[in-house]
């Protein structure tokens, strides 16, 4: 699946949960001053900046499918060579970097073996193939609560809770049919803050992702009970909410 909204819109959907992630993922990496880096999917460039802070724009790739996205880190990381391309098809040959990174992407890679093969064959021998995604599956990643409200209302919509990675151990699992090995898998959690209900909602309405598109087929009675439903379940005023992600590791079998 490709995100073609734009880049802003994304930014207010999970850009408060995706950059501090990107700050844990970063650190997690453990990559150094002239490691050749590679974002793959980079989105509108949480990562990306992330990695330019520890290995400097030069040694930083970016690619991603979307169009707006591409334009959007080329606006705010002009040194960075930012590229149009899917994971399944990077446009790199082998051996190219020694990190290939994919933040919140796995699950919606067409192919999530064949992205994760493809960054095994970029990524020179003895270096690191990286990914993250938010654990949907076990009711703590930033949009289940979204998810389980939907549920409730509508039984047969199943949200992202099936989507490749979103369950504990199956990233790891897509790593090893990825022939990638010396796997190891954890899990990240970060924080995000509202001031108000209504700070929370918005961005649902912008029409980005699965969720996003959900609310926009809704009638307007669908919407304003999906509302009323969600706003039940959390705080009046202010409120923090932490959301976790599962993490994978592995090196090219090459």
């Amino acid at each position: 699946m490709s995100f073609f909204a734009s880049a802003d819109a994304y930014g207010e959907f999970m850009g408060r949960f995706s950059e501090p992630l990107a700050g844990r993922f970063v650190e997690l990496l453990r990559v150094g001053p002239g490691r050749r880096v590679l974002d793959v999917g980079c989105g509108p460039g949480a990562l990306t900046r992330q990695l330019v802070n520890q290995v400097g724009s030069a040694n930083v790739t970016a690619v991603d499918p979307s169009e707006p996205f591409v334009d959007a880190v080329r606006g705010r990381l002009p040194e960075v060579d930012v590229q149009v391309a899917s994971a399944e098809h990077l446009p790199f040959g082998a051996g190219t970097f020694d990190v290939a990174a994919a933040q919140l992407v796995v699950h919606f890679m067409r192919d999530p073996v064949a992205g994760l093969a493809e960054m095994g064959r970029v990524t020179a021998p003895g270096g690191v193939v990286a990914a993250c995604v938010w654990d949907q599956a076990g009711g703590t990643g930033p949009l289940s609560l979204f998810w389980d409200v939907v549920h409730a209302i509508d039984p047969l919509e199943h949200g992202e809770a099936d989507l490749p990675g979103a369950r504990k151990g199956h990233l790891g699992e897509l790593f090893a049919q990825a022939a990638l090995t010396d796997i190891e898998e954890t899990s990240l959690t970060v924080e995000a803050s509202f001031s108000s209900f209504d700070e929370w909602w918005h961005p649902y309405t912008l029409g980005v992702g699965p969720a996003g598109a959900y609310v926009a087929a809704l009638n307007e009675e669908g919407r304003d009970e999906l509302r009323r439903e969600c706003a039940e379940r959390l705080p009046q005023g202010a409120f923090t909410l932490a959301a976790t992600a599962w993490c994978a590791t592995g090196t090219p079998s090459g």
